[in-house]
């Protein structure tokens, strides 16, 4: 612990892996939360794998790989959202394509780029100590522009989360605002893909969200808590990971993995307790 807190106070990598860190648990807590309520896991899924095919694209052509994975999870999340309205029996046919086809992609253009040197691990299992300043700059301006995009839209992704049909009744626009909710999640998959890679995405997304679900009884409760939650689980893997050299973002997932099942445990018997009292 105080040889973390030492190297966090004289080194910048260890700085721009907390801050990343505390970004991303916004973002996360944020969307995760409608994620949750919305039972949209697999759809995020396949957006956070497609993410792979933009990444390598851009590495390929000399770009930054971050800029290639905002640009194809935009692009995955809006072909995912439309095949999900319009051909929703034809939807987990078309995201596990997707899901496929985008690593694949991905994997390809990278092992073609001159002088590959990626490790593409980073990529799949992520590796937080490793992100630059500049990324933390785009981070940090996504993390506003989800933030304020969900102040601005609230209620409307509260009644497409909660009840399309009265939605529509009331001339919100479903379409249009299930789409936008499908491209903030994308986003935010970008930023937590910096901090555990592709394949562990979706369980830091969803993970402090169900975790807060069982203590508190509103949305907007519901969010606060599962930020709060991401900041400590991505902090505390900072901190036990770095001692031992183990991977941060496996011990960020182990460490949010386990509280959950210790909340599901305690809540169930909670709930056993109250029963049995009645």
């Amino acid at each position: 612990m105080f040889e973390f807190l030492h190297v966090l106070r004289n080194q910048t990598f260890m700085q721009n892996a907390v801050i990343i860190g505390l970004l991303a648990s916004v973002a996360c807590g944020v969307m995760g939360t409608y994620v949750v309520v919305r039972r949209i896991v697999f759809i995020s899924g396949g957006i956070a794998h497609t993410v792979l095919g933009g990444m390598g694209i851009a590495y390929y052509c000399g770009y930054n790989p971050i800029h290639g994975a905002v640009v194809s999870a935009l692009i995955a999340a809006l072909v995912i959202g439309f095949v999900s309205l319009r051909y929703h029996q034809h939807e987990d046919t078309i995201i596990g394509a997707l899901w496929a086809v985008g690593m694949a992609v991905g994997i390809l253009f990278m092992y073609k780029t001159p002088g590959y040197n990626v490790d593409l691990m980073s990529y799949l299992f992520g590796n937080i100590l490793m992100v630059e300043k500049n990324s933390v700059w785009l981070l940090g301006c996504l993390d506003a522009l989800i933030i304020l995009l969900v102040l601005l839209f609230y209620k409307r992704f509260l009644g497409v989360c909660f009840d399309e049909e009265y939605s529509e009744l009331q001339g919100v626009g479903v379409v249009s605002t299930y789409l936008l909710l499908l491209c903030l999640i994308a986003l935010t998959v970008v930023m937590l893909i910096q901090v555990v890679g592709i394949v562990l995405v979706i369980a830091l997304l969803t993970l402090p969200a169900a975790t807060a679900r069982y203590y508190v009884h509103s949305l907007g409760q519901m969010m606060i808590l599962a930020s709060i939650l991401s900041a400590l689980f991505t902090t505390s893997g900072l901190v036990v990971s770095y001692d031992p050299n183990l991977p941060a973002g496996a011990t960020i997932i182990v460490i949010a993995g386990l509280a959950y099942l210790l909340a599901t445990v305690l809540k169930g018997l909670t709930m056993r307790f109250h029963s049995g009292r009645d």
